[in-house]
């Protein structure tokens, strides 16, 4: 049984129908990418999973049961979290208190279990930990809110961009760590415009193309489709 199940989502801004009839699986210990052009729904998917915004049709489904009319910040209590675009942490709280905030569905035992890993997979944040978030460096900064999003001590965590704006040495760094998230033990849904760093860690992925999947498979086999090299890779 898959993890987390998306079958024909519509998704309106308005009258603009951004989703359309977008269905995908993401299966435990996997990491499933949605790679895209700007515009192309992969954020407004992640944020109607998470409960920002509500699909107008079709069903959302996590751990079998489904997550229609449950509200955003119950969400995480299910075990989902989101790491948003643009990374959008605290800047005048410390470093230390950011990733408190992300333990609120916690006991304080866990949540110390929790900061543990997580200055054990971001050692800067350590260094860090007392300095405001508004005086971190944009890669940082994007650190700070994955290991926000982690202090939830998620099942499936999404990430939306986690490269954006970033320097490419720092680009290099964030993915090795959402392999090693992955690879402790956590399921990753994520949503990049970096298409060729997103096939190379993930198990599989889905193109979307003005709000519908174009496209679906093993990432590896997508990596080096010809469609895929031309439109996304540059090649």
């Amino acid at each position: 049984m898959s993890m987390l199940s998306i079958n024909d989502i519509n998704v309106y801004y308005g009258s603009i129908h951004a989703v359309k009839g977008v269905s995908f699986d993401v299966n435990e210990g996997e990491i499933v990418t949605l790679i895209g052009a700007n515009g192309a729904g992969k954020s407004t998917t992640l944020n109607t999973v998470a409960g920002l915004l509500k699909a107008s049709s079709g069903s959302i489904e996590f751990e079998g049961e489904s997550l229609q009319g449950v509200a955003a910040h119950r969400m995480v209590s299910r075990g989902i979290a989101l790491c948003p675009e643009g990374r959008r942490v605290f800047q005048n709280m410390t470093v230390r208190e950011n990733l408190d905030m992300g333990a609120f569905t916690r006991s304080e035992e866990e949540a110390k279990e929790m900061r543990a890993r997580v200055y054990e997979s971001f050692p800067r944040l350590k260094e860090r930990r007392t300095q405001p978030a508004g005086t971190l460096s944009g890669g940082e900064q994007q650190m700070l809110a994955m290991g926000r999003a982690l202090m939830s001590k998620p099942k499936l965590m999404m990430l939306d961009e986690p490269s954006m704006g970033l320097a490419p040495v720092l680009v290099q760094e964030i993915f090795s760590i959402i392999k090693q998230l992955n690879e402790q033990g956590t399921t990753i849904l994520l949503v990049e415009q970096n298409a060729r760093m997103a096939l190379s860690i993930a198990s599989r992925a889905y193109v979307l193309e003005t709000g519908r999947v174009s496209m679906s498979g093993d990432a590896s086999e997508l990596l080096h489709d010809e469609r895929v090299r031309k439109a996304y890779l540059g090649a």
